[in-house]
């Protein structure tokens, strides 16, 4: 196992060592993920995500499930602003945003940028990273990964801090790509969303049930 690993972010200054003890926690917390949560906690970004491969985009049927999915909140003028606009309209954008994160010529980053460049515009999505990465994560879950505040924490933790300035959730790919990179056994062989399950649920945190 690598004693430690550097990590560059994508912002100036952003560097991190992760150690021997940084793999072993996030090993543990991945066990703890799979020890707490159901196994059928994730059959609904599995349904989305079927369709969104078949259809190329995602409707306001499948954001309103991804919200389910990640426990938000659906009482806020953004979910009713959403509601407003015609899902043809919704279809063109997420198709964008599909077609960037399964672009294989892209670096996972760039694809994450790309992509959720494309959301920008959509209610739900013009700020925060939490539904629009849900959304990316459905239309590539091999290439993208869920940011919310608990992958944030849990990136930190690790010593691998993100800036809140334009273009976080690319820099969170991008820390999760390094760390996949250089990972030792198992952690290398993990999927970026497994890899956001673990930051979800690190072991320095209390083990609650999971929320967004």
């Amino acid at each position: 196992m690598n004693p430690a690993v550097t990590h560059p972010c994508s912002t100036p200054g952003e560097d991190a060592v992760v150690g021997s003890d940084g793999w072993q926690r996030l090993i543990a917390a991945r066990d703890a993920y799979m020890q707490a949560v159901s196994p059928h906690y994730d059959e609904v970004l599995h349904h989305v995500a079927h369709r969104a491969q078949a259809e190329g985009s995602l409707g306001k049927a499948d954001i309103g499930a991804l919200l389910l999915w990640k426990r938000l909140r659906a009482d806020t003028r953004w979910a009713g602003a959403l509601m407003a606009v015609a899902d043809a309209e919704v279809r063109r954008v997420t198709a964008a945003a599909v077609a960037a994160v399964r672009d294989t010529s892209l670096s996972r980053s760039t694809a994450a940028r790309v992509g959720r460049a494309a959301l920008a515009g959509l209610p739900g999505s013009t700020s925060g990273d939490a539904l629009a990465s849900a959304v990316l994560t459905a239309a590539a879950p091999d290439r993208t990964a869920v940011y919310d505040r608990r992958a944030h924490v849990g990136l930190r933790s690790l010593g691998i801090p993100l800036t809140h300035s334009q273009g976080r959730y690319s820099r969170c790919i991008d820390a999760v790509d390094h760390l996949l990179a250089d990972a030792p056994d198992p952690v290398r062989a993990w999927t970026p969303r497994e890899m956001d399950t673990a930051l979800y649920y690190p072991p320095s945190l209390s083990l609650a049930p999971p929320n967004a």
